[in-house]
């Protein structure tokens, strides 16, 4: 596994620490673990399967659906930084 610079230098986890291994995981079909290794697997997952999928079929809604699909992205792996750090709680 590559290690995370950010921590390393500064001693602070990254947005994504944990993808690599959550993947890892998703390989030996643990997609619970993987999830609770890094929750934004999913929606990212998702995310570029559509951009995947958007590049050879062309669907009506498009922009507004990768628009969704970010800001849901971006907003787990936010929310999800933000508890593993525990800044709120």
């Amino acid at each position: 596994m590559l290690p995370c610079l950010n921590k390393k230098i500064f001693g602070v986890e990254c947005l994504g620490c944990g993808m690599q291994r959550s993947i890892l995981l998703l390989f030996k079909g643990d997609f619970v673990a993987a999830f609770y290794m890094y929750p934004a697997i999913y929606p990212l997952f998702i995310l570029l399967l559509f951009l995947g999928l958007n590049f050879f079929i062309k669907f009506k809604y498009d922009k507004y659906i990768k628009i969704f699909l970010m800001i849901l992205t971006i907003l787990t792996m936010l929310i999800s930084y933000i508890i593993k750090m525990k800044i709120i709680f």
